[in-house]
């Protein structure tokens, strides 16, 4: 007998950076164990940088759009697992999911907030990225 998958959400500000890069390594990493899922509390438009530095890494995201968490909550969705992946300054801004199941928050710095040259800001990109990753790869062996 298999178990069925566990829901997750991961929710930011405008779901078009940090929580669908979480929602995409999720359903990378985690397959046939997680199925993840990403919502903003306003629609927002995928951050190009994003785009670019996901595909570096075999991740295409050029086709994804946003949703809000109200879109969510009409389609009646319920989640296993809520996680916020707001930055720490802006923590108190992230949105709450309604209803059940366990809350995680993590902090990542937002790449729509980056300044600098073209690079900089790719490369700061990246580090999110990378540790977005990361937090994944420990969720999914920490919660074996």
């Amino acid at each position: 007998m298999t178990n069925p998958e566990s829901s997750i959400l991961f929710v930011c500000i405008h779901n078009s950076a940090r929580s669908q890069m979480a929602e995409a390594f999720l359903n990378k990493y985690g397959a046939g164990k997680y199925k993840a899922d990403s919502a903003g509390l306003e629609a927002g438009k995928m951050n190009p940088n994003v785009v670019k530095v996901m595909h570096e890494v075999g991740i295409d995201l050029s086709r994804k759009g946003t949703k809000t968490v109200s879109d969510l909550q009409k389609a009646g969705a319920a989640y296993d697992t809520v996680i916020t992946v707001c930055d720490g300054a802006n923590a108190e801004k992230c949105p709450a999911f309604p209803g059940g199941g366990r809350r995680i928050a993590w902090f990542f710095d937002d790449p729509s907030g980056f300044k600098g040259s073209p690079e900089e800001i790719l490369q700061r990109t990246r580090g999110v990225r990378d540790e977005i990753e990361k937090s994944v790869l420990n969720f999914i062996k920490e919660n074996k």
